[in-house]
This record gives C-alpha cells, sequence and structure tokens, in this order.
C-alpha cells in the first residue's frame, strides 16, 4: 500500500533541480505548495514528504519554511552518502540530523543512505554495518540506497558526468545486488537490519528487474519501500499500464511514492531538471497518481516505527 507521498527528489542538488532557472526556488516552493494541496484534497490522511535533500542542508529547510511550503508537508527527508560524496564523516550522522531537528519540528525520514562498492565491497558492508548503528531508533523511516546496481548502459541522473571521475562511477555500484543480480558481501548482513531498514529502488520504464526486485524484498524482510512514478513517463505511451504493473507488484510493500522529472516539453528548459512552465500541471500529475492509488482511507501515523 501507500505510506507517503514524496515531492521531487533532491530538490537542492542541481543534478535533480536547476535552482539557476530558479535561483530562490520560488518555483519550486509554488510546485510543491500546489501539489501538497492537491494530494490533501484527494486523500488528507496520506502523509506529504518533502523531497529529500542532499546536500543535509538546515539553510534549505528554513529557506522552504519562509516560502510557505512546510505549511502543507508532513514530514522531511534527507539524503546522506558520508563515504562517497558528502564532506563529512560517517559517524556524524547524528549531528546532520541534529541541524535539522534544529530548524524544524517536522518528523525527520532519512530516505536515502547508502555506500558504493566501487573501491571495495568490504567498505559497503561496513558502511551498511555502522549505518544501521547510527541510524536505527533515530529517525523513524530509513532507506537504504540502493538494491541493485545501476546498469552500466544507463546513465546516472548526476550534472557532470564523467567529469567528476571516481565520484560519477561510484553511482553504478550502491546495490546490494550487481547488475548481473547476484549478490554481494553486504546483502546477507542487510537482511539483519529489516525491517528497520526499508530499501529505496528505482525502477526505469518498464523495467526487467521488477518481478525479481520483489522477490529479492520478500527474502530481505523489507517492509518499507520508496520508489517513483516519474512525470515525465507519464506521456509515454503505455504509460498508466506500467504504473499500473509497478504499483501492483509493490502493493505488499508500505510504499513511499516519490513524484519527480519535468517532461521535456513542459519545462523552461528541455530537462528533467527545470521548473515546469507551469506549476499546476505538476500538481496535476500528483494528485492523479494519488487519486488512482492511494483513495483517501485510515489515518497513516508519519511516526511509525
Amino acid at each position: 500500500m501507500i505510506e507517503a507521498v514524496m515531492f521531487w527528489n533532491e530538490p537542492n542538488n542541481k543534478s535533480h533541480w536547476d535552482f539557476e532557472l530558479d535561483p530562490e526556488w520560488t518555483i519550486f516552493s509554488e510546485m510543491v505548495k500546489a501539489a501538497a494541496q492537491r494530494v490533501h484534497a484527494v486523500n488528507p490522511h496520506l502523509p506529504r514528504v518533502l523531497g529529500g535533500i542532499s546536500p543535509i542542508d538546515p539553510r534549505f529547510i528554513q529557506r522552504m519554511e519562509r516560502q510557505g511550503v512546510l505549511e502543507e508537508i508532513d514530514v522531511v527527508a534527507v539524503h546522506g552518502f558520508p563515504l562517497d560524496w558528502n564532506h563529512w564523516m560517517i559517524d556524524e550522522w547524528p549531528a546532520r540530523l541534529a541541524e535539522i531537528e534544529a530548524v524544524t519540528r517536522l518528523p525527520i525520514w532519512v530516505t536515502e543512505a547508502g555506500v558504493s562498492s566501487f573501491g571495495a565491497e568490504e567498505v559497503q558492508e561496513f558502511g551498511l554495518r555502522r549505518s544501521a548503528e547510527l541510524l536505527i531508533g533515530r529517525v523513524p523511516r530509513i532507506h537504504w540506497y540502493s538494491l541493485y546496481d545501476l546498469p552500466r548502459a544507463w546513465p546516472a541522473t548526476t550534472r557532470h558526468r564523467e567529469a567528476e571521475g571516481s565520484s560519477y562511477y561510484r553511482h553504478f555500484y550502491m546495490g546490494l545486488l550487481r547488475e548481473d543480480g547476484t549478490p554481494k558481501w553486504a546483502l546477507p548482513r542487510f537482511a539483519e537490519y529489516t525491517p528497520d531498514f526499508g530499501i529505496c529502488q528505482w525502477f526505469h520504464f518498464e523495467d526487467h528487474r521488477l518481478d525479481e526486485a520483489v522477490r529479492w524484498l520478500r527474502e530481505l524482510g523489507v517492509k518499507y519501500l520508496r520508489t517513483g512514478l516519474s512525470w515525465a513517463d507519464s506521456f509515454r505511451p503505455n504509460a498508466d499500464a506500467w504504473f499500473d504493473r509497478q504499483m501492483q507488484a509493490l502493493a505488499e510493500f508500505e510504499v513511499t511514492v516519490t513524484f519527480c522529472f519535468t517532461p521535456e516539453h513542459r519545462g523552461l528548459a528541455p530537462h528533467h531538471t527545470s521548473p515546469p512552465l507551469v506549476v499546476g500541471e505538476y500538481a496535476d500529475f500528483c494528485a492523479r497518481m494519488v487519486e488512482r492509488y492511494a483513495p483517501a482511507r485510515g489515518r497513516i501515523s508519519t511516526n511509525a516505527g
């Protein structure tokens, strides 16, 4: 079932939101407020999550509060990758969370935490164990990124690509499973931390890994899953059929659905990171997906453990 909806992904990261086109996040703020209001009208019990921020920056949360976004939001989320991309040590996880707690009373979810096996699988295994020690019991929701390595034939969603050097290639080794579906060293250890640890796994349009992913999630004892429905993909032929298949396959899990990616023809610039030409169109998409997959039911707690 749908546990929560998330508006966008890493909005303070230029790989996901072009803040050169929207330098004060004014369009972003109006877009999220409109979408949150529309979702609330469809299902007033469904928790609404602000897209997980990366880097973890309390000033961005304060900006969102000043611009009225947090009035329409039930949860804020953060992403952290201290062994790969962040400029802080893994043992600083509690301090980074405390920075956000200092500027908002909203619950804080960790909707992406992960470690690449690019250098060595032993590093990923250590990072998983240490992340569990630092995060379990500290926040109500933790999603490990990710179940699968990103196939090398698919570009990583980042703005500099190969110009980032090894930082770019780390994107392709974040999974507990290799591209060919074989387990890495960290996979059996991950099962020790479920259901406290959930998974964040993005599925591409008509992703061939969907059914196999469900089998692995069951075997690992995963209860909480974060994934996405792409606004851009909604314009593809047979988009609703794929969305239906994806959501039906994942129905047994508590799913946080992320709505993101601007259709090229509906952005200020022809790119998925672009602010939209019309903020209401994103809100329309979010409302339609909630109406389709999460009609109003009983109250779902944002602090469920």
